[in-house]
């Protein structure tokens, strides 16, 4: 194991992985907050069906189309540098987009804030994989980090239900103004400059292949697993998506700076890792939504209550993130790896049985939410510490991108598949009453949501089919995770316990240049 004298002299790692989490915290928040608070702001900027599809979705869109290409440029121009503009940025899209006085500038806002987004995720994950070089506390702060951004996808319902209580809908993008401020005062002093030292020249023909490829695949998805597949322009948006991922693809293997470098995948610690972690996401990644539902229609809880249900899962992870570190020395990375997707696996498994009308949360629910989040953490640890640690330290920004566009697509996949899993079973088990009207009939095989303005008799066949098709549809995801499990002991098994750092690293850029 090798640990630099730099470190040991440099307490402020531990205040960069704060303000890294922080930043990071706040983009996973972003990501959710908005579904509870489209009621209001419906009412007062009446934005059409469409306008509200894009309010929600450009966000994502944007996010993941522009991961590959800020995750080379914060390599190329300065980690540090790349993080500060993007929560100067992300502060000031927030003030616009919470006072925004139209659809269109809304979704002109949101669309900001994607792109800020962009610039933070990959460029706080590589700072904290240069903060810290001993391996142990490495896989720890990567750990947490994760741990941490998971939990803030399920913070967003708290967040937003707290204060929609209590102020407009715009609050849940205006109190994103204080936190960057203190991202950016605190980012400014704690957090360490690098950039590749030799970068050579951007290709800026890949540039736009990436952008376009990624933003008509996850378009693609995203609107097909929510509108259907029928729709011409979902058909469009994958065709022109996969052709520029073609060429994108052929010409990262003849250009000598690529955005891409798939020597990467070459790798069995990279390339094994991000497989599991798109094992992960695709496979659980329907859980969240179909308990959302499950919690806040079937069991007539509020957003708020829904979301501090939840929250014990992220809660625990955040909490279990040491352990991965404590387990790799004892039974290697491979194991660790499948043992999360195993807990994983289980958990999954056994909240979907228990989600009936009428289940005990203390008794049924909490404790395999505990235990769905230890399992995550196991895996994100190792995962994310494997891929970081794996690639050249001159690339961590693009491998940080990588992994970064592989969550994307994983969940948007999984939403589309394991979604309409869900929706098929619910519309095949639900069984209404004799004489119910066509419309409210239209309306349960809709959604469970619809169902639940049809009247007793027809809820309660509603939440019974819905109950039903979330406890087939975990019944895939856990096979699917379990089977991940597996493949992980056969990827990554030859991936030493230890991935040290070299002895001799480049010299850190000084702090603004």
């Amino acid at each position: 194991m090798t640990t630099t004298s730099n470190e040991t002299l440099n307490p402020r790692r531990w205040a960069a992985l704060v303000v890294c989490c922080l930043a990071g915290m706040l983009l996973g928040i972003d990501n959710s907050v908005l579904n509870y608070a489209i009621p209001s702001l419906v009412k007062d900027l009446k934005p059409s069906s469409t306008e509200i599809l894009w309010i929600s979705d450009v966000y994502g869109f944007v996010m993941g189309a522009l991961l590959v290409v800020m995750g080379n440029l914060g390599d190329r121009f300065g980690r540090k540098r790349l993080a500060m503009i993007g929560a100067a940025a992300f502060g000031a899209a927030s003030l616009l987009t919470s006072y925004a006085t139209s659809p269109e500038l809304l979704i002109a806002g949101r669309a900001l804030l994607g792109v800020a987004g962009a610039m933070i995720m990959p460029s706080t994950l590589s700072i904290v994989r240069h903060a810290f070089t001993d391996p142990k506390e490495r896989t720890t702060a990567i750990g947490l980090s994760g741990g941490l951004g998971a939990a803030s996808f399920a913070l967003g319902p708290v967040v937003g239900g707290l204060l929609l209580d209590h102020f407009w809908w715009g609050s849940v993008f205006l109190i994103n103004v204080p936190v960057m401020v203190v991202v950016l005062i605190a980012g400014a002093v704690v957090l360490p400059e690098s950039r590749n030292p030799r970068p050579g020249r951007l290709d800026w023909v890949s540039v736009p292949l990436s952008v376009v490829g990624l933003l008509g695949v996850i378009y693609a998805i995203k609107i097909g697993a929510r509108d259907g597949f029928d729709e011409g322009q979902v058909w469009a948006a994958a065709a022109v998506g996969a052709v520029a991922l073609l060429f994108f693809g052929r010409r990262q293997t003849r250009v000598a700076e690529p955005l891409i470098d798939v020597r990467l995948f070459r790798n069995p610690a990279f390339s094994g890792a991000v497989g599991s972690n798109l094992v992960m996401i695709f496979a659980s990644s329907t859980l969240s939504l179909a308990f959302s539902l499950y919690f806040q229609v079937v069991r007539g809880w509020s957003p708020l209550t829904a979301g501090l249900a939840l929250l014990p899962g992220p809660l625990a992870a955040v909490f279990a993130a040491p352990l991965a570190s404590v387990l790799i020395p004892r039974i290697g990375r491979a194991k660790v790896v499948a043992l999360g997707l195993a807990l994983l696996a289980a958990s999954t498994a056994v909240l979907g049985q228990a989600s009936t009308p009428d289940a005990n949360y203390w008794a049924q629910i909490f404790a395999p939410l505990l235990v769905n989040g230890i399992g995550i953490i196991l895996i994100i640890s190792v995962t994310s510490d494997t891929i970081l640690a794996s690639a050249p330290k001159e690339r961590t920004g693009a491998a940080a991108a990588i992994s970064e566009t592989a969550m994307e697509l994983g969940g948007a996949l999984g939403i589309a598949v394991l979604g309409s899993v869900l929706t098929a079973v619910y519309r095949g088990a639900l069984d209404l009453p004799a004489g119910v009207p066509a419309d409210v009939a239209h309306a349960a095989r809709d959604s469970v949501s619809g169902a639940a303005q049809g009247g007793p008799a027809v809820a309660t066949a509603a939440y019974q089919a819905f109950c039903h098709s979330i406890q087939i549809t975990t019944l895939a995801g856990a096979a699917l995770i379990a089977a991940g499990a597996v493949a992980a002991l056969f990827t990554l098994r030859s991936v030493p316990a230890v991935i040290d750092v070299p002895e001799e690293e480049p010299q850190p850029v000084p702090a603004g240049t």
